[in-house]
């Protein structure tokens, strides 16, 4: 079976990539996958990644990629632990992510590897991470507003409840939800 779905690596894709939910670093407090998982993406929503990390460089800045396709398995497993739809896609609905047609990044300073100051940490999920939230810091301001200007510059859609989220425009209409197994080796997420 084909994949539509694409690695995404700093070499390919001129991105750093930490998957937090290859990590305990999550606010579920756990690994969702495997320390081994990789980012992968559409590859229409990589083209655009490409074009966005093309237009942040010249900037001195570099994305930081966060998650990227979500297996429906573990959005299943983010739901259980957290069914909040203001920050999380119901399953039954179906969750870019698990499309590989949204991606959660931030903006690194590329001469330091520092993450710009975006308000609040990845996936705090309160309506302090609300593009436009004006309760944030003017710096932190300034930088959601250079990260959203990169992103739809390069053709992503974003959620207006959380400043690192973008997708590709009407997702839901356009790709189907994906399982662990679409990448051929069963078990992104740990046993």
């Amino acid at each position: 079976m084909t994949t539509p779905l694409e690695p995404i690596t700093p070499q390919s894709h001129g991105v750093d990539v930490a998957l937090a939910y290859a990590t305990a670093d999550n606010f579920t407090g756990k690994p969702v996958y495997r320390s081994d998982a990789g980012a992968w993406l559409h590859h229409d929503a990589a083209r655009l990644l490409m074009r966005a990390a093309q237009l942040a460089k010249p900037l001195g800045l570099t994305l930081l990629v966060l998650d990227a396709f979500r297996p429906s398995e573990a959005q299943w497993t983010l739901w259980n632990h957290t069914p909040d739809p203001h920050f999380l896609a119901d399953p039954r609905r179906g969750s870019p992510h698990s499309m590989g047609a949204a991606v959660d990044l931030t903006l690194i300073d590329s001469a330091t590897g520092q993450a710009l100051d975006m308000g609040t940490a990845f996936d705090a999920f309160t309506p302090m991470s609300h593009h436009g939230n004006q309760d944030i810091g003017a710096d932190a301001q300034a930088n959601r507003h250079l990260l959203m200007g990169i992103m739809t510059t390069a053709g992503w859609d974003f959620f207006r409840n959380e400043w690192w989220h973008y997708q590709l425009f009407n997702a839901r209409d356009l790709y189907p939800v994906l399982s662990d197994s679409i990448l051929g080796r069963h078990g992104i997420m740990p046993s």
